[in-house]
């Protein structure tokens, strides 16, 4: 049982809303929305970035206007599940830019992958060269989306806890 969980308290889990919605904001406004003052949120953001709860900021960049609006989920079975083929599975697929989420998956396939592309001519490409090519798959299906009902932030549920 993990026992590293850091101390999070209302304040904190109020911060970290804030910043997933607007990482841009300054600490003045972050200060405002969680009803602190400018000192003691500085110093929890900080806090917060030392403890690697908070891991960076970043923009979010639209897909679907960058072109990049084909969606496909992969399930992946390997030929080989021990720890050294999924060690080398694992470092082929983070080499794939196409592949923008990659989860172990305990069912009966191994990975779910969410492959982005901006067609399925590209897509089909991309699972015959690429995926179908990484260390061990045996086999794969496909499920393309149709439309994005919810994508998630970073923090899941937890924008909505206060």
């Amino acid at each position: 049982m993990r026992t590293d969980f850091p101390d999070i308290d209302r304040q904190d889990r109020a911060i970290l809303a804030e910043l997933a919605a607007d990482g841009r904001m300054s600490v003045a406004d972050l200060a405002r929305r969680i009803g602190l003052s400018k000192s003691p949120t500085q110093a929890r953001v900080k806090r917060l970035e030392a403890e690697g709860i908070i891991t960076g900021y970043r923009a979010l960049v639209d897909p679907i206007r960058m072109g990049l609006d084909h969606v496909a989920f992969v399930e992946v079975r390997l030929s080989d599940t021990r720890e050294k083929a999924l060690a080398e599975f694992n470092a082929a697929v983070r080499r794939i830019a196409e592949v923008e989420q990659a989860h172990m998956i305990a069912s009966n396939f191994d990975y779910l992958l969410k492959v982005r592309t901006r067609s399925m001519n590209e897509y089909r490409a991309v699972l015959a060269e690429r995926i179908s090519a990484l260390p061990h798959v045996a086999s794969t299906s496909t499920f393309v989306a149709m439309e994005a009902v919810k994508e998630p932030g970073l923090l899941g549920g937890l924008e909505t806890v206060t």
